[in-house]
């Protein structure tokens, strides 16, 4: 666990689930005005939550209270003969934004992937209208790339 300002950054466990699940459910809503399939949702965090190989779901608390997560993935290069760490699925409390919080999350992943000698670099991606969230990334030191997002995605039911 990592103690800044007040700021506690830890792995999410189990016991996590349900602050997991209502927080993506406000990512989705707030950034995209996405509604999401809770019951999908649950099932798709709690098999995250039982395997380290697929994700990490990092929860940053103050006072022992949830405050915001974030969700780390990875990708091989084979470019790099390593591998890129995806900050995914972040999301910070609207009563506890601009405190710092994503920052120490994003600090506290800097120092796991400075660790880990696979790791290429750190990528996110971020919706193309969240003006505020680009300038705490380019805040931190993240820089955009020439790289634009293309998907083809399956529904399933």
């Amino acid at each position: 666990m990592t103690v800044s300002n007040n700021i506690a950054i830890r792995m999410a466990t189990k016991a996590d689930l349900e602050v997991l699940v209502r927080f993506q459910i406000a990512m989705a809503s707030e950034s995209e005005d996405k509604g999401l399939d809770e019951n999908t949702l649950r099932h798709g965090i709690a098999t995250t939550l039982s395997s380290e190989d697929l994700a990490l779901y990092i929860v940053a608390e103050i006072a022992g209270k949830p405050v915001g997560t974030l969700m780390l993935t990875w990708e091989w290069s084979d470019w790099r003969n390593g591998r890129f760490w995806w900050i995914q699925s972040v999301y910070v409390a609207s009563s506890h934004r601009r405190l710092g919080v994503y920052s120490a999350m994003h600090h506290h992943v800097l120092s796991l992937a400075s660790e880990d000698p696979t790791a290429a670099g750190i990528r996110l991606y971020v919706e193309k209208d969240n003006d505020g969230a680009q300038a705490t990334y380019c805040q931190l030191g993240m820089v955009e790339t020439h790289y634009r997002l293309f998907e083809t995605e399956f529904i399933r039911n």
